[in-house]
């Protein structure tokens, strides 16, 4: 029994805390570059003021995280990000494909806690911090509710990535809220005037079938007049969750101070839209379902944007600007929304994407004017107009890696951020991620010289010569056009012959195009057309022989324009590097299959070519002459561990049932670590939530492998993998004069190696 006598005052529980990297904000951004700086060693407190991680993502929101890849909705083929992002994504995938945000909660607070040099404080919230002098944040203290407990935190290094920036604005960084004028970075999709207008926030909800009638009495503040809400029309019974990402408000006021009353105007927006679907006689389907959740905070989009030594604008992203201290990238379109929200007539978005995937330069995530403060998530250093892209959480997260490697970095040598711009302490950087699976495109560098394999004589069992796809007895319409995108050599291009089902005798107009820039994977430049006499009938073999030589090695597309009445033969075979499209639009994210900009808005016009998800999407059965070799274990010195301009994959022999690859040094090697990139499909989305994905494993990716040394010894085994990096620390330092990589099982493609890095520490 406690007895306390009265006092006049009394102090909080105070804990001190000492750390290498203080982050606030536990959204995927701060959650990932805990992760990554943790596992460089260095000490990190994650503040987080709410009781789970995951931000926008968690089941507080329940909006899916997405990025480049735009559900599979643009022309960024491979996209979808790296790193530990990608390693969280797989893994959602594996245990949680049909969208379960509780499941997702979970394996976030699961990966945090496996990190020992983490310390998590939940539902924590940062209310002040000490400065050391005017450039410098000494301590933050952070208040946690549910133990009232006050913390204080100090260390040399801090990051905000608390959406609205609150390190950031009680440290005195400069900052930016609104609209930049047109001229002020030459975007010419920007107003003629600068405007305080923001993008809004927006609560979700969920319903589900009963298998009862289910009554409705709507709260007194819900929304009773739905005319009030323009597209009211285009509520519809079978929709919940991200679905109405559309109900928005809020773009007109202070997005960070008026979150609470905003907060009430979407529940008022939420509960009256649910009081139409149950109440409004429009939906009898609704009949038996019951509303099963309702978030009780917003997902915000937009609030402050801090300045570090560069802000990205709008051309950086429509031109794929080249950075030399590129550290991530985006894709997802310039996507803005009225400030009117869900009460707006005009559409609730406006989306125009580039034709390919932008670098994100490391010099935006850091504050120019407090020299110890990394900025992640939507506060990067971005205008209005380019924040329309780089918001969206995957981005963020695989920008957040990028500073959660570069605080180990700043650690390890005692620097500021603003230091490694340095040419070297880039380079290092760059090569660091690179190898923890981020995807930089279009970074150059030297060879890693720490990694053995580079000396390594690379012998494989086989390699796919690829020579076409066999027929499976299933058709698909040629009513929209269709095409392959093929990786093939600088030369003549090999023959084609296709089989397709048509009711009468009539051409078929077939393209070979290219993307005009290296690394896209829009096709805007015709090569040759050709118009090739169909008959009619079934099963009819047509070839397709192009002339053109190409004088570069690459992606092309052999382009099968709508032909009503035509059927193409598809096959059922997978192949790592390969992909078959359709010239469509993903009505998600694109109004039509072509995008149409307004004219003078900075955007170019292109065609959409997309792929269809599994199980619909399937590569036309082909036969190529002479087959491809573009799956050699030349690849496997490439930086890139996806496709990429090439395949940048070995690929074995589909025969090959034993497939293997052996490393062979001419002298022994003390080796460590390991390090296996397989192909875990980078142009699936990956929705976090909601989506129902088909398959639980990437189909290309390697299940069961087995790694031995020159003398036959395991030195890991691995039945059940489905991840695209896996890291091997080895027992002790092994010394031996080879590797062997045998891999026994895929989840169904032929077996697919990105690449295999050996270390000696």
């Amino acid at each position: 029994m406690t007895i306390s006598e009265p006092t006049l005052e009394r102090e909080l529980k105070k804990i001190e805390l000492e750390a290498d990297l203080a982050i606030v904000g536990g959204g995927l951004a701060g959650t990932c570059a805990a992760i990554t700086a943790a596992r460089q060693g260095i000490r990190v407190v994650l503040v987080q003021d709410r009781p789970v991680l995951g931000g926008n993502a968690s089941s507080e929101v329940r909006l899916w995280a997405l990025g480049a890849t735009s559900h599979q909705g643009n022309n960024n083929r491979w996209a979808r990000e790296g790193g530990v992002i990608d390693e969280i994504a797989v893994e959602n995938m594996w245990r949680n494909r049909e969208g379960n945000p509780l499941y997702f909660d979970a394996l976030l607070l699961e990966k945090v806690q496996a990190e020992p040099n983490i310390t998590l404080l939940l539902n924590t919230a940062m209310v002040a911090l000490d400065k050391d002098g005017e450039k410098r944040i000494k301590t933050l203290h952070a208040f946690c509710s549910q133990n009232s407990t006050l913390y204080d935190v100090t260390a040399p290094l801090f990051c905000d990535a608390s959406g609205d920036g609150i390190v950031g604005y009680l440290a005195g960084a400069a900052y930016r809220v609104g609209a930049e004028t047109a001229e002020e970075f030459d975007e010419p999709f920007a107003p003629e005037i600068s405007y305080g207008e923001l993008l809004g926030h927006t609560i979700y909800f969920y319903a589900k079938e009963t298998g009862a009638p289910v009554k409705y009495t709507a709260p007194s503040f819900a929304l009773k007049d739905i005319t009030q809400i323009p597209r009211h029309e285009q509520i519809q019974v079978n929709q919940y969750g991200c679905n109405f990402w559309w109900l928005e408000y809020g773009g007109r006021m202070d997005t960070i101070h008026d979150t609470e009353a905003i907060k009430w105007e979407l529940w008022k927006v939420a509960y009256g839209v649910w009081d139409y679907v149950k109440n409004s006689g429009k939906f009898p389907d609704a009949a038996n379902q019951t509303l099963e959740w309702i978030g009780t905070i917003p997902g915000k989009r937009e609030s402050r944007r801090f300045e570090g030594d560069y802000m990205m604008c709008q051309s950086d992203i429509i031109e794929q600007k080249r950075f030399e201290d590129a550290v991530s990238f985006g894709g997802w379109a310039i996507d803005l929304h009225p400030a009117d929200g869900v009460y707006s007539s005009e559409s609730g978005c406006t989306q125009f994407h580039s034709k390919g995937v932008y670098q994100i330069p490391y010099r935006t995530m850091y504050s120019r004017n407090v020299e110890n403060l990394f900025v992640a998530g939507r506060l990067i250093s971005a205008s209005h107009i380019a924040f329309g892209s780089t918001r969206v959480m995957m981005t963020c997260a695989h920008n957040a890696q990028a500073v959660g490697m570069a605080a180990a970095m700043c650690r390890e040598a005692d620097l500021n951020p603003s230091d490694l711009t340095e040419a070297l302490h880039m380079r290092e950087l760059q090569r660091r991620l690179l190898r923890s699976g981020q995807f930089i495109p279009h970074l150059e560098l030297p060879e890693d010289a720490a990694n053995l394999a580079g000396s390594a004589c690379i012998q494989a069992s086989s390699e796919s010569r690829l020579c076409g796809f066999p027929q499976s007895g299933a058709y698909a319409t040629m009513d929209c056009a269709r095409a392959i995108l093929l990786p093939v050599g600088a030369g003549p291009m090999p023959k084609l012959s296709f089989t397709f089902t048509s009711e009468q005798a009539q051409n078929l107009v077939v393209q070979l195009r290219r993307a005009s820039k290296e690394g896209n994977y829009t096709p805007d430049e015709v090569l040759e057309t050709l118009s090739v006499p169909l008959r009619a009938g079934k099963d009819v073999l047509m070839p397709v022989g192009f002339k053109t030589q190409l004088d570069t090695s690459g992606y092309v597309f052999v382009c099968l324009l709508a032909c009503p009445g035509v059927e193409i033969a598809v096959s059922d075979s997978y192949h790592t590097g390969v992909m078959p499209l359709v010239h469509t639009a993903n009505k998600k994210v694109a109004k039509s299959a072509v995008q149409t900009p307004p004219e003078g808005s900075g955007f170019e016009s292109f065609e959409f070519w997309l792929p269809e998800r599994r199980p619909v999407g399937k590569l036309p059965a082909l036969v190529i002459e002479p087959a491809i070799p573009a799956f050699g274990v030349g690849n496997l010195a490439n930086d890139y561990v996806r496709p990429f301009i090439q395949s940048n994959a070995w690929v074995a022999d589909p025969k090959d049932e034993a497939p293997v690859l052996t490393l062979k040094w001419p002298e022994s090697k003390r080796i460590r670590k390991v390090i296996l990139f397989f192909d875990v499909d980078y142009d699936h989305a990956m929705e976090t939530v909601q989506w129902h994905h088909p398959e639980d494993a990437m189909p290309y990716c390697v299940k069961h492998f087995r790694l031995t040394d020159g003398s036959g010894a395991v030195l890991a085994e691995d039945s059940n993998n489905y991840q695209g990096r896996v890291e091997i620390c080895l027992q002790g330092t092994v010394e031996t004069s080879a590797l062997k990589l045998e891999l026994l099982e895929t989840h169904g493609a032929p077996a697919a190696v990105c690449s295999i890095q050996v270390f000696s520490d």
